[in-house]
């Protein structure tokens, strides 16, 4: 633990170094990143429960999974989730760039776009993963799944008096438990979609739906949302 410790700290320092003032030596930098290095240590039995309960969502969600050696070593849902989960810590922890580089990496490699500010519940599962965009300011509930292609982006965001993205605004959508979305729905902008809704594939949502909403393209084009899970 005290080389893993010592190898994050070497990283960590280097993220502020790139991005801290004039002021702030490398000195300051070092201690800084010692707090932060065990900081984020101490996160790991979390995040290691966490995605325990990825495992097996995965598991009980695809019934062609065998086991779940296979999940670990061969999804790439898993692989993006994993590298999110601990991309995360590190974000919260106010690391800079290290947390973007390693779901950048996970996003070359699996195609599953998941950026660190978003804030994920237990029991995640993305099924085959493939252009998979969830955005800084989603946040997603427990026993959610996802198809590939899915986008939970923003709609718009507002500029500043220079024409600038003002930063830090909540702009991305709030995914309640146990919903499921196919594959490419694209959902756009801060709305909710309420807890056990089902959003079917291709659609495009841009307004709030309450629980139990069984939302296909007829239904999102009329807005006809409709309570329950049927139609």
């Amino acid at each position: 633990m005290d080389d893993l410790c010592a190898e994050i700290e070497e990283q960590v320092v280097r993220g502020l170094c790139a991005v801290c003032s004039a002021q702030k030596g490398i000195v300051e930098c070092k201690k800084e990143a010692e707090c932060k290095a065990i900081a984020f240590i101490e996160q790991l039995p979390k995040v290691h429960t966490l995605l325990q309960t990825d495992i097996q969502a995965a598991y009980n969600g695809d019934p062609a999974a065998i086991n779940i050696d296979e999940i670990i070593s061969c999804y790439p849902g898993f692989h993006a989730i994993l590298s999110y989960r601990l991309a995360h810590e590190l974000y919260a922890l106010g690391v800079p760039l290290i947390p973007r580089m390693m779901t950048e990496r996970a996003h070359a490699e699996t195609g599953i776009d998941i950026h660190p500010g978003a804030t994920i519940g237990e029991s995640f599962f993305i099924d085959h993963g493939t252009g998979v965009v969830i955005g800084e300011t989603c946040r997603i509930g427990k026993h959610v799944t996802i198809y590939q292609g899915v986008t939970l982006g923003a709609k718009s965001f507002p500029l500043d008096e220079h024409g600038n993205p003002v930063k830090g605004v909540d702009r991305h959508p709030v995914v309640e438990d146990r919903v499921i979305i196919y594959s490419d729905a694209t959902i756009l902008g801060r709305i909710t979609l309420g807890e056990g809704s089902v959003i079917g594939g291709n659609v495009w949502l841009t307004k709030s739906v309450p629980p139990g909403s069984f939302i296909t393209q007829a239904t999102a084009r009329s807005e006809r949302y409709v309570d329950g899970g049927g139609i």
